[in-house]
């Protein structure tokens, strides 16, 4: 069956859709976009994704077609329109054509698959590298979900050169910021420790949900600066999004983290947001 998109209004064959030449997010990367995941028909957490488009959207002035409603729906009409039950849905708004005179946003909608990452990445844990790159919090774009997302895919992928499977960034000031796809949490003596939003990193849904759980589950868990050495002397460390979920990671470069074998309070962690997502989504869409 040809893949069906949601593009502006309507769902269409994949091969059918046009986008403006002149449009500002396919110019100039003037745009936002979202990555979901669906499990049993239902989109997990649709709304905290809808809120963080909104809220990114008023922030750096870009014009959204239709309301929270209207976007909530084109989700939904584009995973039932391709038939599937687990999906990676991607998202993408601009404000449409740059200098127009009534510029009509664009909203594109794709659902394809699901495809997860390896179970050895959950069970063995995974190699991270220290990137070269610095992020800066006082860039406009620091902690919005772009398209101008370059940097990142060129940075992953000099990772994946090396054979590891994410990187980390750091700021100017030398402090951890954030993967290029994920949000990073150490633990210290049982207390799980992760960059302050104020760092500059994106808001991720997935370190939402985790740092909900942790507050549920008597977890002691802290925002705050985290230097290369709290990093490094880390007894645990794992990376989130909602894709991935909680994975661990068992080294950095050379350097290992703990015993080498995913630790136990990722473990745990790993197990409630597993268990919560499986509530949610069994709450069918009516």
């Amino acid at each position: 069956m040809p893949q069906k998109i949601f593009l502006n209004s309507e769902i269409i064959d994949s091969s059918q859709a046009q986008i403006n030449c002149a449009d500002g997010g396919f110019l100039y990367g003037a745009g936002l976009f979202e990555t979901m995941r669906a499990s049993n028909g239902v989109v997990f957490a649709i709304d905290d994704h809808i809120d963080r488009l909104f809220t990114s959207a008023e922030k750096l002035k870009i014009n959204l077609r239709g309301d929270r409603k209207f976007v909530a729906d084109a989700v939904y009409e584009t995973l039932n329109a391709n038939e599937l039950k687990e999906a990676r849905i991607r998202l993408t708004a601009t404000s449409g054509a740059i200098n127009a005179e009534q510029p009509e946003p664009t909203l594109l909608v794709t659902a394809v698959n699901f495809e997860p990452y390896p179970k050895e990445y959950y069970e063995k844990g995974i190699l991270v590298v220290l990137n070269s790159y610095r992020q800066n919090p006082s860039d406009v774009l620091t902690g919005h979900k772009t398209t101008s997302y370059f940097s990142r895919i060129f940075a992953l992928a000099v990772a994946h050169q090396r054979r590891a499977s994410e990187a980390l960034w750091f700021t100017n000031e030398g402090f951890l910021a954030e993967g290029c796809v994920s949000n990073v949490f150490i633990v210290k003596d049982s207390v799980v420790f992760t960059p302050s939003l104020k760092t500059g990193i994106l808001p991720g849904i997935a370190r939402k949900t985790v740092l909900n759980l942790a507050g549920k589950n008597s977890i002691k868990a802290e925002e705050k600066e985290i230097t290369i050495d709290n990093l490094l002397g880390a007894d645990e460390v794992f990376v989130t999004n909602v894709i991935m979920q909680v994975l661990p990671v068992i080294a950095i470069e050379s350097h290992n983290i703990g015993n080498t074998k995913p630790g136990e309070m990722t473990k745990k962690i790993a197990a409630l947001y597993t268990e919560h997502f499986n509530k949610e989504v069994q709450n069918v869409k009516g």
